[in-house]
């Protein structure tokens, strides 16, 4: 593959191939998440743990502390070392935690495990990003990485559906939920085995590595703050979502733990094919488009929990609210943030930036999910409330400063933001 991919170049069979490869990341972070969630209330009663040692452990895992150490560390190496390095061996420190989880008989195993894979889908995450956003042409930059987007909401489908059909099997069937992540990150690892070196990166690398403290200067410095906001405010509404709503509906008295697992599956379906028809055929067609399928999203996601606080918490309601988020959030959440995060950072930065707004958003979405259940324990208006004002900053934030960068190639935009 040549350094430099023509702007007006269509999409190969190997990027695809690739972009699937590296989104495999985005599903092993989300299959974990939502595994989790979905189990948390048979680990709960099968080893004891108490309201906050629930929080506890969402707060540890992959949707948060451990992520975000993880992608700090992953993110700089891999602009350091160099993709290939860090994406080659992650998902066998992913499988060995997982593997802990899902044989976890105490909650030091639990915990542990839980750790060690929030770590390793950290480290990965920002890394597979960068290589998808270096060999993607710039007119297909966001299709593609709304592939890897299309892979995050696949991971808690298939996660979800396998915990309805096993629910039957108590915790049996979260093992063997955990057992399907094990197996798809072996696999995921040896195939990638056979994946290039970016040679955007080989070709920047050459001149040197960037210190870290580069990122906190001028343009770089106002586009690490503005990405951090948007996927700070935004992460800590989905990320909610991701790991709390089956334990909402069932500690609530809305629904089953079984219903609460079909509501979350659903949402994430209709997030994928939110990604697959709106955001991917329309998000590389320009800077008004990428601004109109902003506002619509944050709109979307606003009024989903306006309902939540107008209405009684019922199964009806939350149906209508799921439907309202996921398509808001497939066109104003993770998946322009996963694009800009490319866009806006020069290729010896772009992992480091990345990872460190990651880190950030999850680091403090663990805090904040020490207090969820503590909070949701009264009613889930509480709640509600604080994640519609997270929305609305992310909404507001992304709409109003969004940088125009559609279609340009990377070489371009860093010219344009160095002058």
């Amino acid at each position: 593959m040549t350094t430099r991919i023509a702007q007006d170049a269509g999409v190969t069979r190997q990027q695809w191939k690739w972009s699937v490869l590296a989104g495999m990341a985005s599903y092993l972070d989300a299959g974990s998440i939502v595994a989790l969630s979905a189990g948390l209330t048979l680990y709960q009663a099968e080893l004891g743990l108490s309201s906050t040692a629930v929080g506890a452990l969402a707060a540890i895992g992959p949707n948060a502390i451990g992520a975000a150490i993880g992608s700090v560390i992953g993110g700089r190496l891999g602009d350091r070392l160099g993709r290939k390095r860090i994406y080659k061996y992650d998902l066998l420190v992913y499988a060995a935690g997982i593997a802990c989880i899902a044989l976890a008989v105490n909650p030091a195993m639990l915990f542990a495990g839980t750790f060690v894979v929030g770590l390793a889908v950290g480290a990965d995450v920002p890394t597979s990003l960068a290589l998808v956003g270096e060999f993607s042409p710039a007119r297909a930059r966001a299709r593609l990485i709304g592939l890897t987007q299309i892979a995050w909401y696949s991971g808690p489908i298939v996660v979800l559906a396998l915990s309805y059909a096993l629910s039957g099997l108590g915790l049996l069937g979260v093992r063997i939920v955990f057992g399907q992540l094990f197996v798809a990150a072996l696999i995921t690892w040896a195939l990638r085995r056979g994946m290039s070196e970016s040679a955007r990166w080989q070709e920047a690398s050459r001149g040197g590595i960037a210190r870290m403290w580069a990122l906190f200067h001028g343009k770089t410095l106002r586009a690490l703050s503005w990405t951090s906001v948007i996927y700070l405010f935004w992460g800590l509404a989905a990320g909610t979502y991701g790991i709390f709503t089956p334990y909402m509906v069932s500690s609530l008295g809305a629904g089953s733990q079984a219903t609460g697992v079909a509501l979350s599956g659903a949402g994430f379906l209709i997030g994928l094919i939110a990604i697959g028809a709106l955001f991917m055929p329309f998000a590389d067609r320009g800077h008004a488009i990428r601004r109109r399928l902003w506002l619509i999203g944050s709109v979307l996601q606003v009024a989903a929990f306006v309902l939540v606080l107008v209405l009684p918490f019922t199964i009806p309601v939350i149906i209508a609210n799921i439907l309202l988020f996921y398509v808001g959030s497939a066109l104003a959440g993770e998946a322009f943030y996963k694009v800009f995060s490319q866009e806006l950072f020069r290729t010896e930065l772009r992992g480091t930036a990345q990872g460190f707004t990651f880190g950030i958003a999850r680091l403090l979405l663990g805090v904040w999910s020490l207090f969820v259940p503590v909070l949701g324990s009264g009613g889930f208006t509480p709640v509600a409330a604080l994640l519609l004002v997270f929305l609305v900053i992310s909404g507001v934030a992304g709409f109003a400063f969004m940088p125009d960068t559609a279609g340009k190639s990377l070489e371009r935009i860093a010219e344009e933001r160095a002058g």
